[in-house]
């Protein structure tokens, strides 16, 4: 999360912002990253920042994976994933992991 709203503060410095009202994240849902954890930690990080009292949004981004000899993606929630069409195993994960900044909302006055 601290480098999360490191970058977000980064960008809204660079933007001529002096308060931000809203950080999106996208959040894979294979990040290993629990969104309570992460709203517990805005929360405490951003304390005396121009980011206080911001809400955090959070938009999950599901596990794809990609099925060679079907050559289309499917969702699945686990790492070990099986084509559903053919049973094939895939280990081609196309999103899913993803940790990143998407948007702010800031006020430049």
């Amino acid at each position: 999360m601290q480098s999360a709203l490191d970058q977000a503060l980064r960008e809204a410095r660079r933007a001529g912002a002096v308060r931000v009202h809203e950080i999106r994240l996208r959040v894979g849902v294979l990040s290993g990253v629990v969104p309570e954890a992460l709203q517990f930690a805005f929360e405490a990080l951003t304390d005396g920042t121009p980011a206080q009292g911001a809400t955090l949004a959070i938009d999950t981004v599901a596990a794809r994976f990609w099925c060679a000899p079907c050559g289309r993606e499917f969702v699945s929630a686990n790492f070990y994933s099986e084509c559903p069409d053919c049973g094939t195993p895939s280990n081609e994960l196309r999103a899913g992991r993803e940790l990143e900044l998407k948007s702010m909302e800031v006020d430049h006055v």
